[in-house]
């Protein structure tokens, strides 16, 4: 799994980025948080994710799959 931080997400919308440690930034979906009930993140939170391969972000970037949230 791939580490990152939470670059910025809006709830209302379901969909944010997340910074990784090397590379682009990744295009993330509420659909694709582990967990059930409101499913959200906060800017600079600390996530673990898999890389899609073959899906895309809206201009093109990376896209998560499932991902992890770390304890603050």
């Amino acid at each position: 799994m791939t580490q990152g931080t939470v670059k910025w997400f809006n709830a209302e919308k379901g969909f944010g980025f997340i910074a990784q440690t090397e590379g682009p930034d990744v295009f993330v979906h509420y659909s694709e948080i582990d967990g059930g009930g409101f499913r959200s993140l906060e800017e600079n939170q600390r996530v673990e994710f898999e890389l899609n391969p073959g899906r895309q972000g809206r201009a093109g970037q990376p896209r998560s799959g499932t991902l992890t949230l770390h304890a603050p």
